[in-house]
């Protein structure tokens, strides 16, 4: 169980009456402006499950997650609010030559039985875990969507049959998405889970990311360097604990206040050391 008027506190959002396509619009891009897709938890060194009560719980708290705590936070809050909500097994394809397909480094939300007068069938695909991904839900039909200013394609998958396609705007941080159309259990993704937040393979593991989208753009902080996308494009790094901690707070609303000093130290040591790295210094 989770405590759905604390999940709706936390996302600034009141759902009065039945499930409906704007209630679920209004909680998908109030959940993607406040609730911040990051991984900071691996970089503290704290451990976390694909539990979709635990993910809650530290939503409620005022942390984010990565696909597996958001999407599986937001479908227990739908399932509570008694929205038809489906997991499904997903693959992001994180550079080009990456091979298309559900690895299972992904979870997908459906939403079914909402049809308005451009989604007759009534399915939206709902995704809180791709970054700089749709800002509200999309029709689960195939064909071209803008939002803001990014443009999304959704199609059949070729890699998954019966599956679906999401092809990310040229700008975006991934190329694409495939997803397969059976329904999945949060324990298929124990394993991937695991693999993400502990193999020095892992994105997650070799860089801190922390995404917001909003309505304009995406805001993305990879390491110490802060990127937006969108309406306004600009970098800037952090050169000091501070700038980086204030960026946290100001940019994406996560001012870490779980997280000790001595904790804070420690990232920050982190932080630099990777930045270094990167930067050929180090």
């Amino acid at each position: 169980m989770i405590d759905a008027p604390a999940y709706l506190r936390r996302i600034g959002v009141r759902a009065d009456g039945p499930p409906s396509v704007e209630s679920l619009h209004l909680l998908h891009r109030a959940h993607m402006e406040r609730v911040p897709y990051e991984c900071l938890e691996i970089w503290l060194g704290r451990p976390t499950t694909v539990d979709p009560a635990e993910s809650a719980a530290r939503i409620i708290r005022g942390r984010g997650g990565y696909c597996y705590h958001l999407n599986g936070a937001f479908s227990a809050l739908l399932k509570t609010l008694g929205y038809r909500v489906t997991r499904h097994v997903g693959g992001v394809q994180g550079r080009p030559e990456d091979p298309a397909g559900a690895g299972g480094n992904h979870l997908v939300l459906t939403v079914s039985g909402l049809p308005d007068r451009g989604n007759p069938g009534g399915e939206w695909l709902v995704d809180l875990g791709l970054g700089d991904g749709p800002h509200a839900p999309l029709p689960l039909v195939a064909g071209t969507y803008r939002q803001g200013p990014f443009t999304y394609g959704l199609r059949p998958s070729e890699a998954e049959p019966g599956g679906w396609r999401f092809d990310h705007d040229p700008r975006g941080s991934f190329p694409g998405m495939d997803f397969r159309d059976a329904p999945a259990r949060m324990s298929e993704f124990t394993e991937r889970h695991d693999f993400l937040s502990t193999s020095p393979e892992s994105g997650f593991v070799r860089v801190a990311t922390v995404t917001r989208r909003d309505a304009g753009g995406a805001d993305i902080l990879r390491g110490l360097v802060l990127t937006r996308l969108g309406d306004r494009e600009h970098t800037l790094v952090a050169e000091t604990e501070r700038d980086y901690f204030e960026m946290l707070a100001d940019v994406f609303a996560l001012p870490l206040s779980d997280v000790t000093p001595a904790e804070r130290a420690g990232l920050w040591r982190r932080l630099w050391s990777a930045h270094e790295k990167w930067a050929g210094r180090g």
